[in-house]
């Protein structure tokens, strides 16, 4: 598995909030005692302010601000500890302990929002900038640190490599000052397209950083990155230019095809060995082009040797097409269409930096387009998209747009930077060529925080669930039990357990028990199956089973006589509530 990132920004159309008006929503949210709703609903009336490149220029360089956001978020903070506890202590019907755990939630969902999103984002744009930097350099770093932080929470699905193409793009850049072309000598020669490297084609100059290793930890990949952008002088410069508009396009690799290292690592060029690579193109790839061989072969592709990713089939016939006369659009679906096998695309081009193409072909892979104030944020995961905006656009590359043709089946998306952040910017096309238009109930909300994905200090998220679970467990019997003799027992209401479920199982209706989750949660789910056996008759047959199985291979016509369980440590695990819903 990969994971694609993708930032479309266009520029703010909100003014730079001031301090005075941070400050008066955070005050409002410490005199508010212990009402949750009022703390939340100030807070996170806060943190929408400091979204976006508004909120980061509010942000970096101004240290009385940060200090007295940090310390209204300490006291916030303690005042949600005190409510936890409270909580804690409760013994009430379900109902009512779930309203007062939803209150509290949106409060610690707001207060991390700020702390741990928009401060964290503060420090690393500081970090790249330096001090005194103008608006353009500061919303430019801001796109960057936006996509290395969507890979930090992705790589989990793949980390042998990653890499970001970052476009700039200004009138200027037509005809080159000394200064940028003196920076830019040596790096727009590597035919590897490997860390550093430069091109430029019209107004765009395209940068990349990559990195690239067997053995490492979860965050290596990003933090090399960033070391490179922080350190490099060229990207400085041309960020500095006042009109300057960045784009990026990044992603984080699990090699399959080609070995690991940074030429494969994508993103990769359209460049050939004797092509006349005026088309400055980017692309990356989730999935496999199962016929990458044989489209080299039908195109007469030749590529610099060390690169053998089929990735790099994807530029250079998009770039083909669109040197045989064809519009960007056109070339893209003519080229995503020739290629076999699961995939998730993006492409961009410096010749046309103001859009990104996406393209999803088959069930296997995913594409979210995040709708966040003036950008487009698209992500391989919905967990890549949240940092910046709960809604989103799923791309469907499974269901065809016309069911009786399957050469529907497969969407492309252009992204236009005139409508990021908006259905208006997304114009989608079934692999037939015919448009489906992107309506309002397109637009998805994500069921998940950056605080329930956060992986904290642990190295990995499995030691992280480890050392939670004892925290997790006691949180899912909270209001659940009663001590007797100095035994927990347990004390389910009918909201946990109704009425209807005891009395078909007394009555035997109910003859199969299916206890199912997936990850972490599957094998928790097992230790239910010695318990639920020696509590019930021999008749009623118990089982567990991730949720894929029991979805994919054990449905049937009449399901009447099963009991599921499900079990999710978040509550929003994807293919956990796609089989209840499908069982249901």
């Amino acid at each position: 598995m990969c994971g694609i990132i993708g930032i479309l920004p266009r520029p703010s159309t909100r003014n730079v909030p001031t301090a005075e008006s941070i400050e008066q929503l955070l005050a409002a949210a410490v005199n508010a005692g212990t009402d949750c709703t009022l703390i939340a609903d100030a807070l996170m009336a806060a943190d929408q302010l400091l979204r976006g490149d508004a909120g980061i220029q509010a942000l970096v360089g101004n240290a009385s601000l940060l200090a007295s956001i940090t310390k209204s978020l300490n006291l916030i903070d303690a005042v949600a500890d005190t409510e936890e506890a409270r909580i804690d202590a409760l013994h009430v019907d379900t109902a009512t302990l779930d309203a007062e755990v939803a209150r509290l939630s949106r409060v610690k969902d707001a207060s991390w929002a700020i702390r741990r999103d928009r401060l964290r984002a503060a420090d690393a744009v500081h970090v790249f900038a330096g001090t005194n930097a103008g608006a353009s350099s500061l919303v430019g770093y801001f796109a960057i640190h936006q996509a290395l932080s969507a890979i930090d929470r992705m790589e989990v699905r793949g980390r042998d490599s990653a890499g970001i193409s970052v476009l700039v793009t200004s009138p200027s850049f037509a005809a080159l000052s000394a200064e940028l072309a003196g920076l830019m000598a040596g790096r727009v020669s590597d035919p590897l397209f490997t860390n550093t490297s430069v091109r430029h084609n019209g107004s765009t100059l395209v940068f990349v950083y990559k990195a690239a290793a067997e053995i490492g930890e979860l965050g290596d990949n990003t933090k090399h990155m960033r070391d490179a952008v922080s350190a490099d002088v060229l990207l400085r410069a041309a960020l500095a230019i006042p009109d300057a508009r960045v784009a990026v396009l990044g992603h984080t690799r699990w090699a399959s095809v080609g070995i690991i290292s940074e030429p494969n690592a994508h993103p990769v060029t359209g460049e050939e060995i004797e092509g006349d690579n005026h088309n400055v193109s980017v692309a990356v790839l989730n999935g496999d082009v199962d016929n990458h061989t044989e489209l080299r072969e039908r195109h007469r592709l030749h590529f610099a040797e060390p690169i053998t990713t089929d990735a790099k089939v994807i530029p250079a016939i998009v770039d083909r097409g669109r040197t045989s006369g064809l519009d960007t659009q056109a070339a893209f679906l003519n080229a995503v269409t020739q290629f076999e096998g699961s995939v998730a695309i993006g492409y961009m081009t410096a010749s046309d930096p103001n859009d990104m193409y996406l393209a999803l072909f088959g069930s296997g892979q995913g594409l979210y387009i995040g709708l966040a104030e003036d950008r487009f944020i698209v992500a391989s995961e919905p967990y890549g998209t949240v940092e910046e905006t709960v809604h989103f656009v799923r791309l469907d590359g499974e269901t065809p747009r016309d069911g009786g043709d399957p050469n529907s089946r497969g969407q492309v998306v252009r992204l236009s930077v005139e409508g990021a952040g908006t259905i208006a910017g997304i114009t989608r096309l079934a692999y037939d060529g015919i448009e489906i238009p992107v309506t309002d109930s397109d637009v998805a909300v994500a069921e998940v925080t950056t605080r329930d994905i956060d992986r904290g200090d642990a190295p990995h998220f499995l030691l992280k669930e480890i050392t939670e679970a004892p925290r997790s467990f006691r949180k899912t019997i909270r209001g659940r039990t009663l001590t007797v003799n100095g035994l927990l027992v347990p004390d389910l209401d009918t909201f946990t357990l109704p009425t209807s479920i005891k009395d078909r199982l007394a009555s035997g209706s109910i003859k199969r028990i299916r206890v199912i989750g997936q990850g972490t949660a599957a094998v928790a789910g097992t230790s239910l199956i010695p318990v639920l056996a020696s509590l019930l008759d021999s008749s009623i047959q118990v089982e567990a089973l991730t949720s894929t199985e029991l979805s994919g291979f054990a449905m049937s016509t009449d399901m009447s006589d099963m009991l599921v369980i499900a079990v999710s440590q978040s509550g929003t695990t994807t293919d956990t509530n796609r089989t209840v819903d499908l069982v249901a």
